[in-house]
Formats: C-alpha cells, structure tokens, sequence
C-alpha cells in the first residue's frame, strides 16, 4: 500500500517536516527506491520507515565454504597466477618454432642440395642455392635468361649442355641469382634470397681486386690515393644505374619501373647489389680475366672519363726507372687479359709484382735489416716456399727479390718520406687490402655454406679490422722488425693510435708481397695457418 513517508527533521532546520511527493510504494524492493538528488547548499538527511525484507529460504542461502576446503584454496591459486602470471600473447605463426626433421630427412635434404654436388670446385658449389630452383625460376629462366647473355656477350646456348668438368655448366643458375635482388618478387623465397645475397658479398671483393691490378699496372707512378678515387668513378654506388643502363639490363632489373624516373634511394641499392652479383657468377665460372672484359666491353666502363679522374694533388717527381713494358705505353685491358707469364717466371704475377716493385729498389738492399731482421722474418713466415724450378739460378733471383720485397714491406713510410720505397710500400699494401678480404670472402662462403651474404658481411668486418690485424703481427712478434724514422720511433712504438694503423699496414704489404711471388694459395697460409685470423688454433699457456 502507498502512503505519505514522514522523513525527520534534520539538525538545520529543527521543527521542520518534509513530505516527498509522490508517495513511495513500500512493496517494492529496497533497491527500487529512487530519491531525489540532495541539494549541494542544503544538506538533508534522509531516513525512510521501511520493513526489513524477509529472509530468504534455507533452501536458496549460499553454502559456507569452510576455510581449509580444497575448492576455496584451489579458487585462491587461480585468483593468484591470474595476477602474477597474466596470459601472454601467443606469437604468430611464422614466429612458431617448427618440430625439427628427423635425421633421415635432414640427411636426404643436405645430399640433394646443389650446394654439395661438385666437389671439385668448392668455392662454386658454396654459392649455388642450397636447394634446386621451381617452376616460378624456370620460367624467369626461360623468358629473361636469353636477353641477359646476350647483353653479357654469351653464347645462347643452355650451360647444362657442358661437361662435369667446366664450371661454366652451372652459369645459367648462377645469372638468374644475380638478376634477383632483394627488391624484386622472387627474393621471397629463402634459396633465392641467400643465393643472390652471397653472390653479391664475393662479387664486391672481386671487382675491387680486379680494378686494383688493373691500374697499378696502368698508372706505375701513382700512388694508391688517386687510384681509390678512380676506382669511385667506375664503380661508385651513383654512377652504377648509368652503367647497368649502357648494358641494356634495366629491363631485368626493374621489369615494371623506369630506371630515369626513380629516386636514387630506391634505384641505387638494388643496381649495386645486382652489379656485384653478376661479377660474382663471372669469377666463379670464367675466373678473373673474364670478369675484365664484361666490364669494360659490356658495361663500358672508362678510366679516362672525366669522372674518374682523380683531384689535382702535388705529385713528386719519380726519380727510378720503371719496368720497361710500363715505360713504353700505357696498358689497356685488353693487355691484362691477354698476358699470360713465360713458363720460367720468377713470380706468380711478374707484371704486378714489377708494378709494386721496380728494379732500382735494390740499392736499399744490404743494410743492417738485411742481416739482422730479415732471417727470423723468413723463418717465421716460412720463406722460401719450396718450388720446382729447372735452373736453380731462378730460384736464388726469386729469393733475392723475395728479401727485398719483405725489406719494403718493412719501411714505414716515415723513413722515406719522398722517395720511391714509400710508394713501395702503399702499393703493396693496396693490393694486399683487396687480395686479403677476397681470400677471407672465399673461406666464409665455403665454411657457412647457410648463412645469408648480410651475415657473412658482418663477420668479414668484424675478422678483418685494422685493430685485429695489426695485433695478428703483434701476436708474432714481428713489429720489432718496422722500420722507422728516427724522429717518430719512439710515438709509434709507445702510442697505440699510432702503432696499430701502422702494424696492419705492414701485415697487408705482406699479403700483396706474397700474391705477387708465390700467388692466392700463399696468402691463404699466411692468414690461416701463420697468423690465425679465425682464432681457432690453440694458444700457448703462459706460466
């Protein structure tokens, strides 16, 4: 029933009854009354007769749970691993880690890879894809392959048609790697990507070396400085589209897109990388003078274009006789390529070493260091290798010249700070650079025959840097034997900033040295087996 509700005075207003309006029907629920909203100035306080509700049944009055029951601990646990241990996200799927292959499978899938199919060339086997190309690549191969020999100055014929034998027979999958950068849409596939990736991180070394001996033979009196500058020329990352252009290869690098109408940011990495990749397949198939032609006939690379040329600088007047070969003309490329050394050679490549080594650096001979450094550094380093030579007059001329190519690798430019024994020096350390990060690119491809070229990148850094390889001649106790002049011995000896640039240095002439006498297989005794550049053999144990 409804009646008026009688609401007692407050302490503000003594004497006072107030009656709401209207009246509130008693039978509904507590939790049904609404009450008009208090004043904000006029606090009132409210107190409503009402009956208290009746009890609810026994039959519907919630159990009490007793404290030590397994089911209130058990909802406890829960309550507590929801706050300490809330629920991680779940990773997407390309992120879930799957069940690895069971040794069978993995066995079969190493055998059938192409990767470990030759074995006579290891190096090449070390750069095909880890595993046999699909339908999608035989149809690139089969619509684009033809136009890209053809540029390249190819035969059209398939390359499988060869022999075992002749590592031309894998120049087919090779181009196609080349042609696929990172930008393209078949880099997606992981055979492709790393395929292309580790074509690319040997080619770069290859063109560097390939334009090293090409214009130290070339420019006999020039020291390493303007060459680096002529080298940016030919081959900088910005001048590469231009280059990529006069092949008539920017159709096969963008399909789809204009080579002149794209910003540099996007053109110029993937021209670079595809640029390094192609001579990467060449050397590994055609070798070194193969690589000559493509560049300067396919691509038209030339030295005296006005922008290869290097900044005017002061250049001292050479007071030695060069060789006689570079004294009469200048070489062309065509020459490089064409000279093949006479059968009793004293060197493995007579022109470079003459180009680094003229003949009247022999009156630096017969010095102190002759007699006192130089036998303990041919001992360490093993010198002279053995050889097979008819006259044994050759081989005492290759050991005299061998001595005096290690004397100046020794002379720290300081002791002759214009004459020709500097320029020695910088030239043999010029070609040792380029010969010694070759040979590291090679052992990293055929050691990590998985890892991705950004890696092998990375890990080429990180072997080769110039505080490592000074501390490589350190370890051996050879930089006792620079030469110095006497006014700055003491802050090279005593100040690392000064000694290290100066010990790597040394260590790279020594590299050039020994590719000029005794060819690529020596530097790699010297890296791997006299200095340890992996740091993988066992150390002595210093008491």
């Amino acid at each position: 029933m409804g009646f008026p509700t009688i609401i007692q005075p407050s302490s503000f207003y003594p004497g006072q009854k107030l009656f709401l309006s209207p009246p509130i029907d008693l039978s509904l629920p507590l939790f049904h009354l609404k009450f008009p909203k208090p004043s904000r100035h006029f606090p009132v306080q409210l107190s409503v007769a009402t009956n208290p509700p009746p009890p609810p049944p026994s039959s519907t009055q919630p159990q009490q749970v007793p404290p030590n029951s397994p089911q209130r601990l058990l909802k406890e646990l829960a309550q507590r691993k929801k706050t300490a241990f809330p629920k991680k996200k779940v990773p997407p799927r390309q992120f879930i880690l799957k069940p690895p292959l069971d040794d069978a499978k993995l066995t079969q899938r190493f055998l059938n890879s192409p990767q470990l199919s030759l074995k006579s060339f290891p190096l090449l086997s070390s750069c095909l894809p880890p595993s046999t190309l699909n339908n999608t690549d035989k149809t690139w191969i089969d619509e684009y392959l033809l136009e890209a020999k053809q540029a390249l100055g190819y035969p059209l014929q398939p390359s499988d048609q060869l022999g075992d034998d002749n590592p031309a027979k894998h120049f087919d999958t090779l181009l196609y790697l080349a042609f696929q950068h990172p930008a393209c849409e078949r880099s997606k596939a992981r055979h492709i990507r790393n395929g292309h990736s580790r074509l690319s991180f040997l080619g770069g070394y290859v063109i560097e070396l390939a334009l090293a001996e090409y214009f130290l033979q070339r420019y006999p009196r020039e020291s390493p400085g303007p060459m680096r500058e002529r080298v940016f020329g030919l081959i900088g990352k910005r001048f590469l589209p231009s280059r990529i252009k006069a092949a008539s290869l920017q159709n096969l690098v963008f399909p789809y897109d204009d080579i002149d109408k794209m910003l540099r940011k996007d053109k110029e990495p993937p021209v670079k990388s595809v640029f390094w990749a192609l001579f990467g397949a060449i050397f590994l198939c055609f070798g070194l003078p193969e690589v000559y032609r493509v560049m300067f006939e396919a691509f038209g690379l030339d030295p005296e274009d006005e922008s290869c040329q290097p900044k005017l600088r002061r250049q001292l007047e050479d007071v030695d006789y060069v060789s006689a070969e570079f004294e009469t003309r200048q070489l062309s490329w065509q020459d490089i390529i064409a000279y093949r050394p006479p059968p009793d050679a004293l060197f493995a490549h007579p022109r470079l070493f003459r180009a680094c080594v003229p003949p009247g650096m022999h009156r630096f001979r017969g010095n102190i260091w002759d007699f006192d450094s130089k036998p303990k550094i041919m001992e360490c380093l093993g010198y002279p290798r053995p050889t097979n030579d008819r006259i044994p007059e050759i081989t005492e001329a290759r050991n005299i010249e061998l001595g005096l190519g290690l004397q100046l690798c020794f002379l720290h430019p300081s002791k002759y700070k214009f004459e020709h024994p500097r320029f020695c020096f910088e030239r043999l350390e010029y070609v040792g650079q380029k010969i010694q990060d070759l040979v590291m690119a090679e052992r990293l491809l055929m050691k990590h025959l998985d890892a991705p070229g950004r890696w092998l990148h990375e890990k080429h850094r990180r072997l080769l840097m110039n505080k490592f390889c000074g501390r490589y001649l350190r370890d051996r106790h050879l930089h006792h034997h620079i030469i110095y002049d006497e006014t700055v011995q003491d802050r090279f000896e005593h100040n690392r900033k000064l000694r290290n640039p100066a010990t790597t240095a040394v260590q790279q002439a020594m590299h050039g040295l020994a590719y000029t006498v005794y060819g690529k297989p020596d530097v790699r005794r010297l890296m791997f087996e006299v200095f340890d550049f992996e740091q993988i053999q066992p150390k002595e144990v210093k008491n």
